[in-house]
């Protein structure tokens, strides 16, 4: 090899190609067949809970202590609704139309109205374990209703227990309110926590009438407390209805930013959510709601919170579907609960909520277990 000649330079060592990374998530919109499948099972669900009301209702008018054919109430029925039929024996229409149907009617309107206000309380704090009884209205009702009693008053007859329930029910939830608002603004966790303290204070002027009152009307303030749809008649269902139909209409109308706020407060804000708005709008449609139904029934635990679960564990967590179905759910499960309560140790009538409570509870505990076990507690 002469000087001139360069040595030949040895050839890099060649790596390996890397792989070509993965291609990044595609954007494109979710898969329709899950939202498909979600609106398949509410359309299912939807003619289902319809149904097993349509056979309730004449199975819970034809049973009690006097017997009714199902037959002959369906006649009784037909005949008032002018589409013809046979009369009935007067006992029979006296028991149907004056003392069945009123009640069975009073059960759908609490069932909805306590049902679609306990969807409400989740969707708004965002909290599954929220039910109408935390913002005070339950026993700032109670506290009118035992009020009443203790002190023997009748400024308006058989009216002054459901007016004073329900005017101390949503005076309750404006004190609850204004209480926990602070510079324009009210937070979840304030509310709730003077909810507790509201419903703390409630149950202690509840104890002071029981103090003072005679045995009479501890009798009957118990009674009331236990939860009861005895005492049902066409002028209570009368009461109530306005505010049912009032608060179960226009609560679905709101389906749609309680979705929004499902992903959080700022999300929603920035979404165009007006979130204060939102929260003082639907506490006034729960507590209309709430105060309407404990007025006339007394206190019914467990509905508001174990109806929601039951659909949001069927067809998931949307709102447009949730709010009517807790509704239709909720009269479904209280006209069931009230049929056992007038039935299961006859001649006596076990209270109601004594055993919304009984059946409410174990499922309370069941759900805290599984979410114990599937998320390790709740966020």
């Amino acid at each position: 090899m002469t000087l001139l000649e360069k040595p030949a330079r040895p050839e890099p060592e060649r790596r390996p190609e890397p792989e070509p990374a993965p291609p990044p998530p595609s954007t494109a919109a979710p898969s329709p067949v899950k939202p498909r499948r979600r609106r398949t099972t509410a359309c299912l669900l939807t003619a289902g809970l319809v149904a097993g009301l349509l056979v309730l209702v004449p199975v819970a008018a034809a049973t009690g202590a006097y017997h009714v054919p199902v037959g002959d109430v369906l006649t009784s029925i037909q005949r008032r609704l002018g589409l013809g039929g046979a009369e009935l024996d007067r006992v029979a229409e006296s028991v149907l139309w004056n003392v069945r149907f009123p009640r069975i009617v009073l059960a759908l309107l609490v069932g909805a109205s306590l049902g679609c206000a306990g969807a409400l309380m989740q969707g708004v704090f965002g909290n599954p374990l929220a039910e109408p009884g935390v913002i005070g209205v339950s026993s700032g009702a109670a506290v009118g209703a035992v009020g009443a009693i203790a002190l023997g008053l009748d400024f308006a007859g058989n009216w002054t227990v459901s007016v004073l329930a329900f005017a101390a029910g949503l005076v309750t939830v404006l004190l609850v309110y204004v209480m926990s608002r602070s510079g324009g603004r009210t937070e979840v966790v304030t509310l709730i926590l003077t909810g507790i303290a509201v419903n703390a204070f409630a149950g202690a002027l509840i104890g002071l009438f029981l103090f003072f009152a005679d045995t009479a009307a501890v009798n009957q303030i118990t009674f009331w407390q236990l939860g009861s749809l005895s005492q049902a008649t066409w002028p209570k269902v009368l009461a109530v209805l306005p505010c049912a139909v009032l608060g179960l209409a226009v609560a679905p109308s709101y389906a749609r930013r309680l979705d929004l706020l499902a992903l959080g407060e700022r999300p929603a804000r920035h979404l165009g959510v007006d979130v204060e708005r939102l929260r003082i709008v639907l506490v006034l449609i729960i507590a209309l709601l709430t105060a309407a139904a404990v007025s006339v029934s007394g206190v019914v635990g467990f509905v508001g919170l174990v109806v929601p679960h039951l659909l949001r564990m069927a067809a998931g967590p949307g709102h447009r579907f949730l709010l009517p179905g807790s509704a239709l759910l909720g009269a479904l499960v209280l006209l069931a609960a009230d049929l056992t309560a007038r039935t299961i140790a006859e001649p006596a009538e076990l209270p109601l909520g004594v055993l919304t409570a009984l059946i409410g509870s174990p499922f309370f505990f069941w759900l805290l277990r599984r979410t114990r076990r599937k998320q390790g507690g709740w966020a």
